[in-house]
């Protein structure tokens, strides 16, 4: 642990495995051009994998270093941002859930990768037992990743065996218009159903399979028998 470590460490150790070739597939793969959901972004050609591994060097990182690594405009700084959030979670919980949510409303956690890597664990852990309102805020912000936060945070209550708040807010986001929403819907969806109640998703699925776009629809039964998956789509 590198409590006393800077941001400028993190960013120095990042550097040694930058990779511009693979930042050119990265900036494609995560749409990083003029009019993709990733527009403006930064890529230094950073495989995930290495990216983990010089994050555990610097656990213990201040917080006001993590926050100055997720206001760069680099994808990996961000990622390792995230990352020791994450890390710090476990040691303050409160203070991790209070920079993560600022991080994502000042538009820091600002790609699918991002949000998936943290959501549950900075955000969901210690929302648990808490009011969960924020999450409502979120599914309804105009902003694609704030509701993508607000549905990946539930995947923390998910593996605690609750899945009320996934299905509500499935459920007041059947008509978002974004594919990236319906993966993420379709997505906790089916964890419901594999990890908490099947009966749930059933359900859920008998109420509201006509409506749900068919990304959404595909990935909520993933795991369920084809003649079941037929079923259901044939209600669209």
């Amino acid at each position: 642990m590198e409590s006393n470590s800077t941001a400028q460490d993190v960013r120095s150790a990042l550097a040694e495995f930058a990779n511009p070739a693979d930042g050119l597939t990265q900036r494609s793969y995560f749409k990083g051009y003029e009019g993709g959901y990733g527009a403006g972004d930064v890529f230094l050609g950073l495989r995930v994998p290495v990216t983990r591994a010089v994050v555990k060097r610097f656990r213990g990182l201040p917080f006001d270093e993590i926050d100055a690594l997720l206001d760069d405009a680099e994808h990996e700084h961000r990622l390792a941002g995230v990352l020791l959030l994450n890390e710090a979670a476990r040691r303050d919980p409160a203070r991790a859930a209070e920079r993560y949510l600022a991080a994502v409303r000042r538009g820091r956690v600002n790609n699918w990768d991002l949000v998936d890597a943290s959501a549950e664990y900075a955000l969901g852990g210690w929302l648990f037992d808490r009011d969960r309102s924020v999450l409502d805020e979120l599914a309804a912000s105009p902003v694609l990743w704030e509701r993508r936060v607000a549905m990946l945070t539930t995947f923390a209550f998910i593996k605690r065996r609750d899945a009320s708040t996934t299905l509500a807010l499935a459920e007041r986001l059947l008509g978002d218009r974004h594919d990236l929403m319906h993966k993420a819907v379709g997505w906790m969806l089916r964890e419901v159903g594999k990890r908490v109640s099947r009966e749930a998703l059933l359900g859920f699925l008998d109420a509201h399979a006509a409506r749900m776009p068919r990304t959404m629809l595909s990935y909520a039964t993933e795991h369920l028998d084809p003649e079941v998956r037929a079923a259901y789509r044939q209600m669209r």
